[in-house]
C-alpha cells in the first residue's frame, strides 16, 4: 500500500496550493491513498466546511485536524456530517466526530487512519494519548484485521513525540508528526516495522514564522504584545511539505519512509 501524507495546510494559498498538486503527487507515487492535515487551512485558524469539501474533491481521501479542530464553529456539527475529517481520538468523550476513519479499498484492503493530540506544552484538556491510543489498537492488528494503520501524532514536544513513537513501534504502519509545521531530519523505520518521523512539516509559504506573516510574530517576541489581533498566513511562495509511505500488505510494516518537499 502507498500513502501519502501531506503537513499542516496553512492558509488558504496554501490549500490551493495543494489542490493544484494533487493530479502531479498522484502521478509521481502512484499513492493508494493521500491524507492531509488541514487544522490551519482556515486562515491559519481551523477548517471550514467550503475548504474541506474543495480538498476532498481535489483527490485528498481524509483530513486530520488538531488543537485547532474548533476555531471554526461550524466545523462542530459537519464532522459528524463527514467522517473523512477526523478529530484527535483522546479527546473526552462527547467531543464531535471521530478519531480514526476507516478505509476499505476497492481490492478489499483496510487501512486505518488515527489522530492523537499529545499533550506536553499543548494546554488542552486531553485525555491520556498513550493509553487512549492503546486501548483502541487492542482489537487492530496488523496483516491480519487490516493491511496498514498510520497515526497522525499531533504535538509539540520531541521528546513526548519520540516516546510515543517508541511505544507503538511495532503495533502501527506509521507514525507521523505534525503542529510544529517545521520538517524534522529523522524519518526511519523503527526496530518494530513503523515508519516514524517526528514531524513532516508544514505546508505554506517558508518564509514566514511557521506559515505567518512575520512582523506581527516577531512584534510579539519582542514587545510583548501583539501588533494586531489574530496572525495572518504568510502568501510568498507556497511549499508542500509531507512523506511518502510503502506499507508491505501481509504484514502491515512499512518498507519505506521518504519526505518529500514539492515547489
Amino acid at each position: 500500500m502507498k500513502i501519502i501524507f501531506i503537513g499542516d495546510i496553512v492558509g488558504k494559498s496554501a490549500s490551493d496550493f495543494v489542490i493544484k498538486k494533487i493530479p502531479e503527487l498522484k502521478e509521481k507515487y502512484s499513492s493508494d491513498l493521500i491524507i492531509a492535515n488541514g487544522e490551519n487551512a482556515a486562515g491559519g485558524y481551523g477548517l471550514t466546511k467550503k475548504i474541506a469539501i474543495s480538498l476532498l474533491e481535489s483527490g485528498i481521501d481524509a483530513i486530520t485536524l488538531g488543537n485547532h479542530a474548533w476555531d471554526q464553529k461550524e466545523m462542530i456539527s459537519f464532522i459528524e456530517e463527514c467522517p473523512k475529517i477526523i478529530r484527535a481520538l483522546n479527546y473526552p468523550a462527547g467531543a464531535p466526530g471521530k478519531g480514526y476513519y476507516e478505509f476499505k479499498l476497492e481490492d478489499g484492503r483496510r487501512f486505518l487512519l488515527v489522530q492523537v493530540l499529545l499533550r506536553l506544552f499543548m494546554n488542552n484538556f486531553l485525555d491520556d494519548p498513550f493509553h487512549s491510543t492503546d486501548i483502541y489498537l487492542k482489537s487492530e492488528k496488523l496483516g491480519s484485521t487490516c493491511q496498514g494503520i498510520l497515526i497522525d501524532m499531533h504535538g509539540e514536544a520531541t521528546s513526548e513525540k519520540n516516546a510515543f513513537g517508541h511505544f507503538f513501534d511495532g503495533k502501527v504502519s506509521a507514525i507521523l508528526g505534525t503542529h510544529t509545521h517545521i520538517p524534522t531530519a529523522d524519518a526511519k523505520i523503527l526496530s518494530g516495522g513503523t515508519a516514524y518521523q517526528t514531524d513532516v512539516g508544514m505546508t505554506g509559504d517558508y518564509d514566514s514564522v511557521i506559515g505567518m506573516d512575520k512582523q506581527n510574530p516577531i512584534h510579539s517576541f519582542t514587545k510583548g504584545f501583539r501588533s494586531e489581533g489574530r496572525f495572518i498566513p504568510a502568501t510568498g511562495e507556497i511549499k508542500i511539505c509531507g512523506s511518502y509511505i510503502e506499507i508491505d500488505d501481509k504484514t502491515g510494516f512499512s518498507r519505506k519512509i521518504h519526505p518529500f518537499q514539492i515547489y
